[in-house]
């Protein structure tokens, strides 16, 4: 299957500082992408260059094999984006979200279809159709903001935290809705949330950006300095309740080291270094059947991706005090 877009050496800064620095990263059509990572990680400026609203100060974003300028003529209509904050024109609901269609010059029945639209993200297009902006709660403005994309049925539905700022059943909706148009229409969804259990059980491909670059895939395990080192060649980053996370000789006493789920073990046979906590999270990842589970041990959230064949071994349990084990030689360096 070709890939619906490529990254080829992205760079890209905001007043000198350096916003995404991305080697290489594909998206196939019709499935569903998830981005994570924390605030400032760059993940709303990565979703505006793929809706081709921003261009990137160095490399290319390839659309179907091909190039593609901010607002180009092959992607305009093809590409849309759902921002965290709804914009909303300052007209009625019926007129936003047939707005779409209007610049298509798309106007047949358009009574029927921006009802239809309503009526996937759950709002009665009777009621609704003929509201100001302004008479919208935040729940019913986003899913206005979502129908009025959903009405042009496009090949890619970006949605930058769709979810993070609404009440609960408005969320729901709009991850039902999502899903529906990817299985109707086989449209591709990229989605950049800080629900990473919703994306892990829907997704294909869950990457973690941190610092505007790709760390491999699924939740790393970022535990950030300053570096101490109580006895020569131990350095250690002492937690809350007395324990220490240990690593190897750091590069600068507040590097970020970096650990891989798969690297956090129940046990092992090997000398290694050992952190306590309790388990608060346990999630079933749908594709792959490995379970992740999160540990909090005192400040740190630690992030453990196990086999189905460990995870049966163990009785595993929110709330249960375990111990992980690492090993030194599995920490690199940001």
């Amino acid at each position: 299957m070709k890939n619906l877009y490529h990254i080829q050496n992205l760079k890209h800064h905001y007043n000198g500082h350096p916003a995404l620095d991305i080697d290489s990263f594909s998206i196939r059509p019709g499935t569903i992408t998830g981005i994570i990572g924390p605030n400032g990680s760059g993940k709303s400026t990565l979703l505006k260059m793929l809706a081709f609203i921003d261009k990137p100060g160095k490399g290319k974003i390839l659309f179907k094999g091909k190039s593609a300028e901010p607002f180009a003529e092959n992607v305009r209509f093809q590409v849309t984006l759902l921002t965290q904050e709804p914009y909303l024109m300052k007209r009625s609901v019926f007129k936003n979200i047939s707005y779409g269609l209007e610049l298509r010059r798309d106007t047949h029945d358009l009574p029927n279809r921006v009802h239809d639209a309503l009526s996937l993200v759950g709002l009665p297009g009777n009621d609704f159709s003929h509201r100001k902006w302004y008479e919208l709660s935040g729940g019913e403005a986003q899913r206005v903001a979502l129908a009025a994309r959903l009405i042009l049925k496009p090949e890619v539905l970006l949605l930058d935290e769709p979810t993070a700022s609404i009440d609960a059943a408005s969320a729901q909706i709009i991850k039902d809705t999502v899903l529906l148009a990817q299985n109707k229409w086989g449209t591709t969804l990229v989605i950049a949330s800080h629900d990473w259990e919703w994306l892990y059980d829907i997704c294909e491909h869950v990457a973690h950006l941190f610092r505007g670059r790709f760390f491999g895939t699924g939740r790393q395990n970022f535990i950030f300095g300053p570096w101490s080192e109580p006895a020569p060649g131990k350095w250690v980053k002492e937690l809350q309740d007395g324990q220490a996370f240990e690593v190897p000789c750091p590069p600068s006493k507040d590097a970020i080291a970096i650990i891989n789920p798969k690297n956090m073990l129940l046990a092992t046979d090997k000398k290694a270094c050992m952190i306590e906590g309790l388990v608060t999270r346990l999630v079933l990842e749908k594709h792959t059947r490995e379970i992740i589970i999160i540990v909090q041990a005192a400040n740190q959230a630690i992030t453990a991706r196990l086999s189905p064949e460990t995870a049966h071994r163990h009785t595993l349990y929110p709330g249960q005090k375990i111990r992980l084990y690492y090993l030194l030689e599995n920490v690199t360096w940001y």
